[in-house]
């Protein structure tokens, strides 16, 4: 077993190569813990709640033996992709999430993470390294729960201290014995914003989320000609992903900071295009506007889909038939503090 390189000579290169959060656990101590992760993401798999998401029935995913049969550490790494631009507030603008604004994620988190992997493998021939950034069958917020970045949100996404939960994941799996960081506590407290906020209630209980109600999954995932009523209803804008359950946490309202990586910034026409653009878009212009985008993912049909269905919910809202959300978000506390 190889043992060139120590847990703060990798955090301090992770650092240097512009990662905002690092952390290291160490796969052996958590094998006690491992029927009880399975356990949660075979209730959730067992309940439909990954719609289509095949993938994410692949075995591996429970257990990261399956991945890298000679894993001792899995390296949790994240880059905060915040920028402070703020969406106008008119009914004929789309709503486009944040990760998708500037360049795709997968390209800049890959090359850093590539990087710190092949710098690990330069000191010493013996070390085995693979890596991910939301390409892989490992579940990355768990394990970076575990190695300390962040805790899992009642909304099922990663919140840091430091960024709130506009963070990138990655991770580098290896052969490498290193000296674990404590795992994160949980700071979401009683407060249940994300959960009241949601206007398809997707999610069914604190850090469960189900596929079938989320707006993010049905603008990127659902290849249907047509949305569902209950999604179509209530986009409130949406084209891309969904943001609701992140703009109304309190750790995102305090905690955000603007990123340093500037192929993060969106692109000038991302932020606020309108309905009626994006219903018509041609595919040249598709091309053009979303050009080493993560939303290239979203079909050029399905992009069209998901403006029009907003479109025509404007159309039935304004005449009064639309379907109302029975959910109104709580109020922030006076000081505007997280809930602990």
């Amino acid at each position: 077993m190889p043992e060139s390189l120590d847990n703060q000579t990798i955090k301090k290169q992770a650092l240097v190569l512009g990662f905002h959060k690092v952390g290291i656990v160490s796969v052996l101590p958590w094998q006690a813990e491992h029927q009880a992760s399975t356990t949660w993401l075979q209730r959730w798999l067992d309940q439909g709640y990954h719609a289509d998401m095949a993938w994410m029935l692949d075995p591996r995913r429970q257990d990261i033996r399956k991945v890298m049969p000679n894993i001792s550490s899995v390296i949790c790494l994240g880059l905060n992709y915040y920028t402070p631009h703020q969406r106008p507030s008119g009914h004929e603008y789309a709503k486009i999430s944040r990760y998708g604004w500037g360049r795709d994620y997968h390209r800049i988190v890959g090359r850093r993470i590539k990087a710190l992997a092949l710098w690990m493998q330069a000191q010493d021939p013996e070390i085995q390294v693979r890596y991910y950034t939301d390409t892989g069958p490992v579940q990355d917020k768990v394990w970076a729960e575990r190695a300390g970045i962040g805790w899992i949100g009642k909304h099922s996404n990663l919140i840091s201290r430091n960024y709130g939960s506009w963070l990138f994941l990655g991770e580098i799996l290896t052969n490498l014995e290193l000296e674990p960081d404590l795992p994160h506590a949980q700071h979401c407290g009683s407060c249940t914003r994300c959960i009241a906020a949601c206007p398809t209630d997707a999610i069914r209980e604190p850090f469960v989320v189900d596929a079938n109600r989320c707006i993010a999954y049905h603008t990127i995932e659902n290849r249907d000609a047509e949305l569902p009523n209950g999604i179509a209803e209530n986009l409130q804008g949406w084209v891309a992903g969904c943001d609701i359950c992140q703009d109304v946490c309190p750790w995102n309202q305090r905690f955000a900071q603007e990123t340093d990586i500037p192929d993060f910034q969106p692109y000038p026409e991302n932020v606020a295009p309108t309905l009626k653009e994006l219903a018509t878009l041609s595919i040249a212009e598709r091309d053009r506007r979303f050009r080493a985008s993560a939303l290239r993912r979203i079909k050029h049909k399905m992009l069209q889909r998901n403006a029009t269905a907003s479109l025509k919910a404007n159309i039935r809202q304004q005449e009064g038939v639309t379907q109302h959300h029975p959910h109104e978000p709580p109020p922030l506390p006076q000081d505007g503090s997280p809930s602990e």
